[in-house]
């Protein structure tokens, strides 16, 4: 038998630099990953690795891209044209001086200046953290279903992309849960809203005005226009289904509290923001993950508890910007349960709107106690599902009326 037919195929998890890397140290050309005869011997600066000075003459040492580290060459200053590189150099030793607070940068030995080892190990781990954030921020928006982009920064620490963290759009629902009911009906409106639109005939009221702005309370449902309905892509009741409108910045706090999320437009109060997605699982796994979540000191179990506490959203592993928005006593997002194709009052979509006026540059923060509920409060522990009556984890929002814990 033919053993092809058989074989595995898995993704490869290696980068394009690694392996143009692999084919050029063994001098193999692939046409599928750039390595023809053309380019097999170009050169490239990647980054920029150490710097010295001998006999007068200032040398870096060059990182070539697609080229194994063991091909890194000394250069002259003046055979380089990469200014942003050389920039990029100079900042983060610079940055590492003033954090260790050391007032000269250079050594003599021998008649040679040169780095201090520790100075030059740590330009080199920026310069990959910096190509590294850079490939996941192009991953990220080649992933993303909406058309606001979405940045990454660390100006922080050394920290790179999560390891092990999956971008979704939607929920993804374990095996055996349905968040697609199968609906086939929707309204026939031709200027939304009208009499028998989808609100008024799920019991409740439109809940966006004219200009697209929230108009109803914490609590109550939203239930926007499906795609049975008769209304097209402008009708002013599909807010939440076209997905966030800003621009997003992932960023590395300074006080602790890992990755946050900062908007780089204004946010008007009352406007859509972003959804919380993640895997829906039944409240018994929710409760198995939370104990393990617990001793890592994570906290992504989102509980749907609408008209149940029988599903929870667990944004861990798989999930969108979202995952990355911290938590705060007094926040700028509010929780709201939306239906659009799914009806079932157990699986509700979470969306976040904003409660004020958010400034572009200002971390973007939600109360993870509040849910989507009208009387839910930090008194109210027989609100919590099982899941939230675990350790209690310290609070470091920083705000004046902060609780101290966020469970």
């Amino acid at each position: 038998t033919d053993t092809w037919r058989s074989s595995w195929y898995v993704p490869c998890l290696a980068s394009l630099e690694t392996l143009q890397e692999l084919c050029r140290k063994e001098n193999l050309r692939c046409k599928s990953i750039g390595i023809t005869n053309r380019n097999l011997k170009s050169y490239e600066v990647e980054y920029l690795c150490d710097y010295k000075v001998e006999e007068g003459t200032e040398y870096y040492l060059v990182k070539w891209k697609g080229w194994p580290e063991s091909s890194n060459t000394w250069e002259p200053q003046k055979n380089l044209k990469c200014p942003l590189l050389l920039q990029n150099f100079l900042s983060d030793k610079n940055e590492y001086l003033s954090r260790v607070r050391e007032g000269k940068a250079l050594k003599v030995r021998n008649h040679v200046k040169a780095l201090k080892p520790a100075v030059a190990d740590y330009i080199v781990k920026k310069a990959k953290q910096r190509i590294a954030l850079q490939r996941w921020k192009e991953e990220l928006n080649r992933k993303k279903n909406h058309k606001a982009m979405i940045l990454v920064e660390n100006t922080v620490d050394l920290e790179g992309p999560p390891l092990d963290f999956y971008y979704i759009n939607e929920y993804k629902p374990a095996p055996g849960i349905n968040v697609i009911n199968g609906i086939t009906t929707g309204c026939e409106c031709t200027d939304c809203p009208a009499e028998k639109c989808c609100p008024k005939e799920a019991g409740f009221i439109l809940a966006y005005n004219k200009q697209k702005k929230l108009k109803i309370q914490p609590g109550l449902p939203i239930y926007e226009c499906n795609s049975f309905c008769r209304c097209g892509p402008d009708c002013p009741n599909r807010i939440v289904q076209k997905g966030t409108p800003y621009s997003l910045c992932i960023f590395r706090t300074n006080n602790g509290r890992g990755w946050g999320v900062k908007t780089l437009q204004t946010i008007k109060t009352n406007s859509f923001v972003m959804e919380y997605v993640g895997e829906v699982i039944t409240s018994e796994e929710a409760e198995r993950r939370g104990q393990l979540y617990d001793n890592q000191g994570n906290t992504y179990l989102f509980d749907l508890d609408y008209d149940s506490d029988e599903f929870t959203v667990d944004a861990a592993r798989y999930g969108n910007v979202s995952h990355f928005v911290n938590h705060s006593c007094d926040p700028n997002l509010q929780v709201f349960n939306v239906f659009i194709d799914n009806l079932d009052l157990r699986l509700p979509r979470i969306a976040l709107f904003s409660t004020r006026t958010i400034k572009a540059g200002e971390e973007l923060t939600f109360d993870y106690q509040m849910k989507g509920s009208i009387d839910l409060t930090s008194d109210s522990a027989d609100g919590l599902s099982p899941s939230k009556k675990r350790i209690r984890t310290v609070c470091k929002c920083g705000a004046v009326c902060c609780r101290g814990y966020l469970n």
